[in-house]
């Protein structure tokens, strides 16, 4: 009788180890889950839409960042909480405005001389 036992309770206790040994989920991908969200929930904050932030951030999961968006766009509004509006210039503003840096020193410079 309790020879026939043995094997199913060693398979039960090898599937119940499984977990001990390291074949579980990997800590990475949860990591990278947690990133994306919290990137999803920083646009919301920053009034970026969903569409800006994907596009700023290519390589984050999609569907956890929105999730993240989501999750924040619903604190503030229980919360009435205003964002706060980012100070990142897009890349043509941000180039145009050295060059009109670079050309008022320019004539700083020459009228010193």
């Amino acid at each position: 009788m309790y020879l026939r036992l043995w094997p199913a309770i060693a398979m039960t206790l090898l599937i119940a180890g499984c977990d001990m040994l390291g074949l579980g989920p990997d800590p990475r991908i949860a990591q990278r889950e947690s990133d994306a969200r919290a990137i999803g929930g920083a646009c919301r904050y920053a009034l970026r839409g969903i569409e800006d932030c994907y596009r700023l951030n290519e390589r984050a999961p999609k569907t956890a960042v929105f999730e993240g968006w989501k999750e924040m766009d619903q604190y503030m509004r229980e919360n009435k909480i205003e964002g706060a509006r980012s100070t990142i210039a897009d890349a043509a503003d941000s180039s145009e405005a050295m060059q009109t840096d670079k050309r008022e020193g320019d004539g700083k410079n020459a009228a010193s001389r």
